[in-house]
């Protein structure tokens, strides 16, 4: 695939911010995004799947809630399409359907739950991490990687992601059948990795990350049955050394970290891809001029949720990559919002 040389973004379509009804509008988006968080934190798509259409009544009754409110909150998705109406009776819409109820291949409500107990919360405190430049989240990252209810979500989290982004990334390079092995650096339960191997029998997968998450890793291939495909390799990618592959996989990784340990990072995957072998970074990429809103939202997530994180230029990834040894850099638009940079270690 021909390398990218330049993508231009297009905001999110929104409210009209030069009337007063507009700009309310917007300041009340956040209650669009809490009706849907609650929809999935109280299972209605799930339960409207399990059940078919129902009444309000019967929902009430289902989801074990009071009645206030209700018909002005179902009324509500409705109009967000997330429901539709046949009389008085609710179901779920196709997307709803597809991409909210549990157990679905597409299932993105894992990261909806993470953003629930997490992402929203935090939000409220923006003003005071922009005043302070200090994460907002409830507990760190620390505390969640060994509290298991917490690092359940925050798998779930990223299985929703990798869901969506797997396909992607099989799709935007065409080159991993020229190779024998694959590393997903910081590739959490495995799910990333089990779809590559999946896709290309050829390939032996690899995730490294830290030693909390094995046994989530051991079920979850389980689960796919690629326990003899992927193996884990267990540590701390700035203080152990990273184990050796053709392919290495940093992804929505580099985020997490301020400008100088993405650099030590990019040196540390140039000594874990073999000779001859690539490097794929995907992230959620800024352009100079950015007007990807989306991506912009994110940037400020990791505000919030770590010490130092940001999104980043390809232009800042490229620099950081060339320091390190890489070369026949391209980048390459992948799915809505990413961007994927490739980049060759000699042989």
């Amino acid at each position: 695939m021909t390398g990218i040389d330049d993508r231009t973004g297009a905001g999110v379509a929104g409210p009209d911010v030069s009337t007063p009804a507009g700009i309310l509008r917007l300041a009340n988006a956040f209650c669009d995004a809490k009706a849907l968080l609650s929809a999935v934190e109280l299972d209605l798509f799930g339960s409207l799947r399990r059940t078919g259409p129902r009444t309000r009544e019967q929902l009430r009754a289902d989801l074990a809630l009071h009645g206030r409110g209700l018909a002005d909150w179902l009324q509500l998705l409705l109009a967000l399409g997330l429901l539709e109406r046949d009389g008085e009776h609710y179901r779920n819409a196709p997307g709803a359907d597809r991409h909210l109820v549990p157990g679905e291949p597409l299932y993105v409500g894992g990261f909806l739950q993470r953003s629930n107990h997490n992402l929203y919360p935090a939000w409220g405190r923006l003003t005071e991490a922009l005043r302070t430049g200090k994460p907002q989240a409830d507990g760190d990252f620390h505390t969640m990687i060994n509290e298991p209810r917490l690092l359940g979500q925050f798998a779930d989290m990223m299985d929703a992601l990798t869901h969506v982004l797997g396909p992607q990334l099989l799709a935007a390079w065409d080159g991993w059948d020229g190779y024998r092995s694959v590393l997903d650096v910081g590739g959490c339960r495995g799910n990333m990795a089990a779809q590559i191997v999946t896709a290309h029998p050829r390939l032996a997968g690899h995730v490294f990350d830290l030693p909390q998450l094995a046994p989530l890793f051991d079920a979850r291939m389980a689960e796919l049955g690629t326990t003899d495909r992927v193996t884990f390799h267990a540590g701390d990618f700035f203080t152990d050394p990273l184990p050796q592959a053709d392919i290495v996989v940093l992804g929505h990784a580099l985020h997490d970290w301020d400008g100088e340990r993405r650099r030590l990072l990019l040196h540390k995957a140039y000594d874990s891809v073999m000779p001859g072998g690539v490097l794929l970074v995907y992230d959620r990429m800024l352009e100079t001029d950015s007007r990807h809103v989306e991506n912009l939202v994110i940037s400020l997530d990791m505000l919030l949720v770590t010490d130092g994180g940001s999104e980043y230029t390809a232009a800042e990834l490229r620099a950081h990559a060339e320091s390190a040894g890489f070369t026949d850099i391209t980048r390459h638009p992948l799915g809505d919002y990413d961007t994927l940079v490739v980049c060759h270690r000699p042989k």
